[in-house]
C-alpha cells in the first residue's frame, strides 16, 4: 500500500515488492529494529511466475540478512495485490 493514500501501488511485481519492503522497513525502524534483524519471512505471490522478479528486489533489501523464507502462490490477495510479505524481526 502507498502509505500516503492507502491504495495499492500501480505497477508490476517489482514495484509492488519494493513498496511492500519499504513499508516493512519503515515499521521496523519505527520500532527500533531494521531489515538486518529480520529472521523469517513469508512471501505470498498471486503468480508464482513472478518469483524471479520478486526475488531480485527481495535480495536488494534482505540479501545480506538471509532470513529463513517461505514463498507460496495463492489464489488471490486483498485488493488485487500481486505480493504480500510477512516478516519476523528481532527488536
Amino acid at each position: 500500500l502507498d502509505p500516503k493514500t492507502g491504495d495499492i501501488v500501480a505497477g508490476d511485481i517489482k514495484i509492488q515488492t519494493r513498496r511492500a519492503l519499504e513499508n516493512l522497513k519503515a515499521v521496523l525502524e519505527a520500532s527500533g529494529s531494521s531489515l538486518d534483524r529480520v529472521v523469517e519471512t513469508t512471501v505470498f505471490l498471486k503468480d508464482i511466475g513472478d518469483f524471479a522478479a520478486m526475488n531480485d528486489v527481495y535480495a536488494e533489501y534482505l540479501g545480506g540478512a538471509k532470513p529463513a523464507r517461505s514463498t507460496v502462490a495463492v489464489a488471490d490477495l486483498p485488493r488485487g495485490a500481486l505480493v504480500e510479505i510477512d516478516l519476523i524481526a528481532l527488536v
